[in-house]
């Protein structure tokens, strides 16, 4: 099964994930593509995880009405390292699904 990316801000658990629709409202804030994202710029990552929480939120009808700024003050260096291992993880799947890592490829290997 898939495991879905969220994220737990001031309590709540928002869907969050690297849709389409966060890519271009990413353009849309910054001005660039988020192919040109600077992986070491805490702005830009800040950014894309806020793009990419308004995006699933729309997809998933969950309300979330939390501006770029709001939601900065409301996340920790903690909440965004652990959504970047999230993602970073899961590109290294290779396939780019939602799923939950080392865990599948571990139970993979196992049954070969």
């Amino acid at each position: 099964m898939m495991k879905k990316l969220e994220i737990t801000i001031d309590g709540t658990t928002y869907p969050c994930s690297p849709t389409m629709g966060a890519m271009v409202r990413f353009e849309k804030e910054t001005g660039r593509d988020v192919s040109s994202m600077n992986a070491g710029s805490f702005t830009d990552l800040c950014t894309y995880l806020w793009c990419c929480v308004v995006s699933a939120c729309a997809r998933d009808r969950v309300k979330f009405k939390m501006s770029l700024l709001d939601f900065c003050d409301r996340l920790s260096p903690d909440d965004l390292a652990g959504w970047s291992e999230a993602v970073n993880s899961r590109m290294s799947d290779g396939d780019g699904s939602e799923g939950d890592g080392d865990g599948e490829k571990k139970s993979q290997e196992a049954s070969t």
